[in-house]
């Protein structure tokens, strides 16, 4: 976990913790795209796979899972990707997400 204030911050809870208002924001940053026939999935992870796999390496895991006549079921990329991202040392939280966008144009 990410700390701040000598320890004191989890960021999970952070954002309710009154006396750390100063450091925390609770406003997200976002960013609106429009999806169209390039975009195949969607990786949402946190910071505990990005510290350890980059894009490239996590797109080349995820894509034989999400596109492709024979689709894999999603949670064995994910669960790839959590013990690539382990097995690298990371210490942090390591949740992945993946959203086949092809539904959605």
């Amino acid at each position: 976990m990410k700390t701040l204030s000598q320890g004191s911050l989890a960021v999970s809870r952070g954002i309710g913790d009154a006396h750390l208002k100063r450091w925390v924001i609770a406003e997200p940053e976002t960013k609106m795209l429009r999806i169209d026939q390039d975009h195949e999935f969607l990786i949402l992870a946190s910071d505990g796979l990005w510290d350890k796999v980059s894009n490239q390496e996590a797109v080349d895991i995820a894509r034989p899972f999400c596109v492709g006549t024979e689709m894999k079921p999603l949670l064995l990329a994910c669960k790839k990707l959590v013990e690539l991202s382990a097995s690298r040392g990371s210490s942090d939280d390591i949740s992945v997400m993946l959203i086949p966008l092809r539904q959605f144009i």
